[in-house]
């Protein structure tokens, strides 16, 4: 017996002389069974060296514990540590996120609902694409698990949590005006509404404070925000046709690429004697202190965001029913001062 193989919690429940139902109890939460059982239990389990299917055992439970992540774009250091954050608040919480990551295509987003559908989570988190998500898609999905967008502002699931892109926004054009010659924004793709909004609150913050708005469009849907900052700030600063020696750009990434691009350049970025220009961003990147010189920029509150997501998240599933409005909640940017600007 000693060396009989485990392979299911009914062969557990069978050699440690427990019944089923108890020992299903006890892995669902091991405070729930009286402790002389829980020693019982614990002793077998290592007497018979089994770990049982957490996975298998979530999915036969009515409402599991899984709870989806959809991000559009892992590879963006700002959604990784957004998801690295929400993972963190949800396994403590006692549940088990899936991550998945859209990949900046629309595809690859509804695949990604097909597939945690199948696995009947018990709520959801997600950063829609934006302009390219099928909406559709995506209310349906959430017509039938609870669902709280983060990050892209779309009409769906019933509550939404992001920052306040006119007052970052603001905050920021009002900085680099008081401080040297207003600024020309370096804009990201409208890929999601964040783009627009911030191109929007630039041109508000512009015209409150008497300056004419200038603003670089690039084309196109890519992702790749740093090639983009990197390839037109060469082509913009070696044509000479930047409108302003100050920079705002619409996000840390294309900030990024575009202090490469005044480094290849042979020009100086900063605040002191001898700057060519300055350059500054919004979201406070993971990478942005690094950067050289580091990146004056204004930081999304990533705990604020997380900690009202997963908790608004939460409130719906044990509510078990649809809210009467959507809630939004958003959050004010904080400036960040570095040398860049």
């Amino acid at each position: 017996m000693e060396h009989r193989k485990i392979q299911t919690m009914e062969d557990f429940a069978s050699v440690s002389g427990i019944s089923r139902p108890t020992v299903s109890k006890y892995f669902n939460d091991p405070e729930s069974v009286r402790s002389t059982t829980r020693e019982r239990i614990e002793h077998a389990l290592k007497r018979y060296e089994y770990t049982p299917n957490i996975f298998a055992v979530n999915q036969n439970r009515r409402l599991t514990k899984n709870i989806g992540v959809i991000v559009p774009y892992l590879a963006d250091p700002f959604f990784a540590e957004m998801a690295r954050m929400i993972e963190r608040r949800c396994i403590d919480a006692g549940y088990w996120p899936i991550l998945f990551s859209s990949h900046g295509q629309r595809q690859m987003e509804i695949n990604a609902l097909e597939t945690l559908r199948s696995l009947k989570p018990a709520g959801a988190l997600m950063a829609p694409l934006g302009r390219t998500s099928d909406l559709e898609e995506i209310r349906k999905f959430a017509d039938d698990v609870p669902t709280v967008a983060f990050d892209s502002n779309q009409e769906i699931g019933e509550a939404f949590v992001g920052s306040d892109n006119f007052q970052s926004i603001g905050l920021i054009v009002d900085y680099l005006c008081r401080t040297g010659e207003p600024p020309c924004f370096f804009e990201m793709p409208p890929v999601n509404p964040n783009a627009i909004k911030r191109r929007k609150a630039y041109i508000e913050a512009m015209e409150r404070l008497g300056h004419t708005p200038e603003i670089i469009h690039v084309g196109g849907h890519s992702w790749e925000f740093e090639l983009m900052g990197l390839e037109e700030g060469k082509r913009l600063i070696s044509e000479r046709k930047l409108p302003s020696n100050t920079v705002l750009c619409s996000n840390d990434r294309i900030a990024i690429g575009l202090l490469a691009a005044a480094y290849d350049q042979g020009l100086r970025v900063g605040r002191g004697p001898g700057c060519a220009m300055r350059i500054a961003g919004h979201d406070d990147h993971p990478w942005s202190r690094y950067t050289c010189p580091p990146l004056t920029t204004v930081s999304q509150d990533y705990s604020a965001i997380v900690e009202r997501s997963v908790e608004k998240l939460f409130e719906i599933m044990n509510s078990g029913c649809k809210a009467e409005s959507r809630e939004e909640t958003l959050f004010e940017g904080k400036l960040v001062l570095r040398l860049s600007a």
